[in-house]
């Protein structure tokens, strides 16, 4: 069963179809996109069969994929999860996206603080890493706000329109 994960104002949950439309505006948005390393969506049924690897990436204990739903309302206002997910070496990293419109209300450090916990706790990592654009101001000052420490600079390592961008390199262990 899909983990449901709760926050203050938060509620983590699985993607589903009916997110679609909402994870298609949000991966259409240049702003979302201008540090995330990946084409923008383009249809409903992209995006439907991007939910359903997301679904057996999770059966496959490969990757988790939850959708960012403010407690008390409908609709995902971004998405949080693990990818490059390894049980036998106990890592993965984190990946993540709000939508522009709820940019500066502290969601994403309250949801990466959740999934943070659950990797260590609920699913036994000793590791979580994050790739980041060096450029990607905000990102770079959450990771190191709740102890990812840098171990390094991936020189041309991602592209975004055709562009080569450095990014930084991020690892969180466990606290004994």
């Amino acid at each position: 069963m899909f983990p449901v994960l709760e926050t203050e104002r938060l509620t983590l949950r699985e993607l589903i179809e009916d997110d679609a439309q909402g994870i298609l505006n949000c991966f259409s948005n240049e702003d979302v996109l201008r540090f995330y390393g990946q084409n923008p969506l383009t249809n409903i049924e992209q995006v439907k069969n991007i939910v359903r690897n997301f679904s057996n990436n999770y059966k496959e204990k490969q990757g988790i994929k939850w959708g960012i739903e403010i407690k008390g309302t409908e609709g995902i206002i971004g998405t949080i999860g693990f990818h490059n997910w390894s049980s036998e070496h106990k890592r993965a990293e984190i990946a993540y996206a709000i939508f522009p419109e709820q940019w500066g209300n502290g969601y994403a450090t309250e949801a990466v603080k959740k999934v943070i916990s659950y990797g260590f706790n609920e699913l036994n990592l000793t590791r979580i890493g994050a790739v980041v654009f060096t450029e990607n101001k905000a990102s770079n000052v959450l990771l190191e706000k709740l102890g990812f420490e840098k171990e390094g600079v991936l020189r041309n390592y991602m592209y975004q329109n055709n562009v080569p961008y450095d990014t930084n390199v991020y690892s969180l262990l466990p606290t004994n």
